[in-house]
């Protein structure tokens, strides 16, 4: 936007410092991954959102103040502000989703918060769209062109935020205003992890809609435990002077717990499937079209600032729409085939696109329909990334670790996430200048291999309880001394007969007791 540019300065006309002004956000998200699964298991999972939600407000707040002679300086501070609530909330809401899920929609459950996402993203095109034109769209243009679009973001905050204090909602119907609860709940595995049972039963009761007494609640509630029970007495046999439940011994087993995920070649395994996923779903380029779309479509031959906004305006609505197979069918199709064919379409958008660039960039005004065609291909190529990596990847760290190791492993994934996001937003500026169409031919090389990469070294886990991924990744190897301990707490805690003898049939999937059995004779 011209006004904004005005007030930006140099800071917008220079590429390496448009680059810093964009990817500071993505900076800062890095620094709040770091600290999220620190938040998340000493005050849980809830309140860590809040926290978060509070960071974010902040950050929105201080960016609103470069309306001012501040300038860059607030844009900068509060961008990297802002970013440190969106990466530890990237990180803690999927893990809260899967948490709470139970196995059989857990994926699409998760995959909503990508929904949610390329909602956000598909009103803040068009509202920057819209706001474009106020006071017009050239020399003209007023300060609320683009103050409007900045303070918006505090309405989702605001909304959040207050959905946890509150967790209550007035409506008018037809007899009159009426009080709903909404509660947003504890997870139930954290619950069970830190002792306080009765709340963790009933809790999942409530998230299932069952009885407490109900025959579903009875076996999850016991897989839930057998596996925390084994965790931590895993802690006390390996570390028992950390143990003793104390505040202390607590935030010292944090250490402990990142640690534990490069000591085992299970875990390690897990480690290279979340940040390599990660490090791939960013070098689709998806961050590079979304951050600088407008730029995009004028170098593919759209003239003007308003028919660029435009153009982006039409990705944020395909991407929207793209998210909903996902949402539906990624527990029915799985994981693993939706990867791989958003990858195998994402790469060929990008080779078509840069074979468009450079057989025409010199001279678009005499090849409109070859302009046109890259920028439906760049929109084809959102789709493809919308139904697949968008919320795929997401579901994969939130769903593949064990719950002692899982704020940790997320944040580890969720890291490598926003650092490559970061280093994406920081260089596709002076890409796009130095090697043009050359950008688009490395990120379909990149998406291509991120495919072959899923292809041979992704277990599919779609249906999988959270406490079975141990098996899926290798515990059927660990020590014996470990798989002796897991048979001895499920037969603590009923978990045998339970499966065994079928005594809660009623509900279950058919062959869902079989399978469960079989599982547990191969350990």
């Amino acid at each position: 936007m011209n006004n904004f540019n005005y007030h930006m300065g140099i800071w917008t006309k220079d590429q390496t410092n448009k680059g810093w002004l964009t990817s500071i956000l993505e900076l800062g998200a890095w620094v709040g991954t770091i600290y999220s699964g620190f938040l998340a298991e000493i005050f849980s999972r809830k309140y860590a959102i809040l926290m978060n939600t509070v960071v974010f407000i902040i950050g929105v707040v201080i960016q609103a103040t470069a309306v001012t002679s501040a300038g860059h300086s607030s844009i900068l501070a509060g961008r990297f502000i802002t970013g440190m609530g969106v990466g530890s909330l990237s990180m803690i809401v999927p893990m809260y989703n899967a948490e709470c899920a139970p196995p059989e929609v857990r994926g699409a459950l998760v995959g909503l918060q990508q929904l949610a996402i390329t909602t956000g993203i598909m009103f803040s095109f068009w509202i920057d769209y819209g706001t474009n034109y106020i006071g017009g769209t050239g020399d003209t243009q007023v300060e609320a062109a683009w103050l409007v679009p900045l303070c918006l973001q505090l309405a989702p905050a605001l909304l959040l935020g207050g959905g946890i204090l509150f967790s209550k909602l007035i409506i008018k119907s037809s007899s009159g205003w009426l009080l709903m609860n909404l509660p947003v709940p504890f997870s139930p595995r954290l619950l069970e992890h830190h002792g306080r049972e009765a709340e963790a039963r009933k809790t999942l009761a409530s998230l299932r809609g069952l009885s407490q007494d109900h025959e579903l609640i009875e076996l999850e509630y016991a897989e839930i435990k057998a596996q925390s029970l084994f965790e931590k007495r895993t802690v006390a046999e390996h570390f028992p002077a950390l143990a003793d439940g104390s505040a202390s011994s607590t935030i010292k087993l944090q250490f402990v717990a990142v640690a534990s995920l490069f000591k085992s070649k299970p875990m390690l395994r897990r480690v290279g499937l979340a940040t390599v996923t990660m490090f791939f779903q960013q070098w689709t380029g998806i961050n590079a079209i979304l951050y600088y779309a407008p730029q995009i479509f004028q170098g593919l031959g759209l003239g003007g600032n308003t028919i660029s906004l435009l153009a982006t305006g039409v990705v944020g609505i395909v991407m929207w729409l793209a998210t909903f197979p996902a949402v539906m069918y990624v527990d029915k199709i799985g994981r693993k085939p939706i990867l791989v064919s958003g990858a195998i379409g994402m790469g060929v958008c990008h080779l078509i696109v840069a074979g468009i660039m450079a057989s025409f960039q010199h001279d678009w005004p005499a090849h409109v329909g070859a302009g046109w065609a890259a920028v439906v291909m760049v929109w084809i190529f959102v789709i493809f990334f919308g139904y697949s990596w968008g919320p795929c990847a997401w579901i994969i760290i939130a769903e593949i670790w064990p719950i002692s190791q899982r704020p940790y492993g997320i944040a580890l994934g969720a890291s490598s996430n926003w650092m490559n996001n970061f280093i994406v937003g920081q260089v596709t500026p002076d890409m796009f200048t130095g090697i043009t169409y050359g950008t688009f031919i490395l990120f379909g090389i990149l998406i291509l291999m991120g495919g072959a990469f899923i292809w041979f070294f992704f277990p599919e886990t779609k249906g999988l309880s959270l406490e079975e991924m141990d098996v899926l990744f290798g515990s059927v190897g660990v020590a014996a001394a470990d798989a002796e301990r897991m048979r001895e707490i499920n037969r603590e805690v009923g978990l045998d007969n339970a499966v065994r003898h079928g005594s809660i049939a009623a509900g279950i999937e058919k062959g869902g007791l079989d399978e469960k059995a079989d599982r547990m004779d191969s350990e």
